[in-house]
């Protein structure tokens, strides 16, 4: 039997970023672990090694007494303390109770990179995506009209699309990075980006992010004419509300705080999604636990499609999808109804205008 290979210092900050990330931990310490994996990755093992044998690795802007002590201990064959105080501590689902759910998932239909605001290059997320086994992956970086995110213009989404196709041809078989965005519900429902440009996207997650507190009658208009949209093919995190301050991930610096959720008619808005055909996301991030109990009820009745995702803005977030199934179990989603659980052929043409 072949022994497993050794673990490789950069590999050993990278999984401790990751469980710190699953754990919603502070970014600047998530940070620090995934600067000093590229801060080490182009000096290689011998420069490596020497640095530690002669006690010189904090000499290195960016390495740290923590950092350089998971360096040192992987170097000399050891597990890092670091890293396994936190396997032993991510034994496990995030919560019980969603396992049906979550084998059948074959991927994530919202996530972020740096490109927008997310903390990780797209390479990275599509690392962690395969490290879990999903077949597929939506990057669904946000829209122009969301600055404070750093949303794309028509230009960067252009590049952003080339860049997802090159990654496409180095992928191991049988995983698809899926061109796709998070475009802004703008206030009269149309959607913040280039038509034609929407249209070469195989899926595209609608979502309101501003005048959250918009009345009932315009929000329902709002809602409607976008789910109506040929090209939506995801509602996202429906009310926008936040049950719990948002952390663990760059956007949590600007703040957040609890936030009620928008008021609609919300029969008529997810009507308008059977109708259309537009799916209605479970948004699995613990601080926003998006639709609420009472809403995912009302579309199950009324015959939606579900997408359960994360809307990780890190690697470590992927594992959110616990917290979406456990909820879709709770509330008896029916899995068949569950787009993500199909295979990606099948998704890309439902999910085409």
């Amino acid at each position: 039997m072949s022994q497993p290979a050794p673990l490789e210092p950069v590999d050993a900050l990278r999984r401790i970023a990751y469980l710190l990330e699953r754990n919603r931990a502070e970014s600047r310490r998530v940070e620090a672990y995934r600067r000093a994996a590229a801060i080490i990755l182009p000096l290689g093992e011998e420069e490596v090694r020497r640095r530690v044998a002669s006690g010189t690795l904090t000499e290195l802007a960016g390495i740290g007494p923590s950092t350089s002590a998971v360096i040192e201990q992987t170097v000399a064959g050891r597990v890092p303390d670091k890293l396994a105080e936190l396997e032993a501590a991510n034994v496990g689902p995030l919560v019980e109770g969603g396992e049906p759910m979550r084998t059948l998932l074959r991927g994530d239909l919202h996530t972020h990179s740096d490109w927008s605001d997310g903390g990780s290059p797209i390479q990275e997320m599509v690392a962690a995506a395969m490290e879990v086994g999903h077949d597929y992956l939506a990057l669904t970086d946000h829209s122009r009209g969301l600055r404070v995110a750093n949303g794309l213009s028509a230009d960067r989404l252009r590049k952003q699309l080339g860049v997802v196709d090159a990654v496409n041809a180095v992928t191991a078989p049988g995983f698809t990075l899926l061109r796709a965005i998070e475009v802004d519900i703008l206030d009269d429902g149309e959607l913040d980006q280039e038509e034609d440009l929407l249209a070469q996207l195989n899926l595209r997650v609608a979502s309101v992010h501003s005048k959250l507190r918009m009345g009932s009658e315009a929000m329902t208009r709002r809602m409607v004419a976008a789910v109506r949209n040929p090209l939506t093919t995801v509602l996202g995190h429906c009310t926008g509300r936040r049950v719990m301050p948002r952390r663990g991930d760059r956007a949590s610096r600007s703040g957040g705080s609890v936030r009620p959720p928008s008021t609609f008619d919300a029969r008529a808005v997810f009507e308008a999604c059977v109708e259309s055909r537009t799916a209605f996301e479970i948004n699995s991030r613990p601080e926003r636990q998006d639709p609420p109990g009472e809403l995912l009820n009302l579309a199950i009745e009324l015959g939606c499609c579900f997408a359960i995702s994360t809307d990780a803005h890190a690697p470590g977030q992927l594992d959110f999808l616990d917290l979406g199934c456990e909820r879709a179990v709770r509330h008896a989603v029916p899995p068949e109804r569950v787009i993500n659980t199909w295979p990606v052929e099948e998704l890309l043409e439902w999910a085409r205008p």
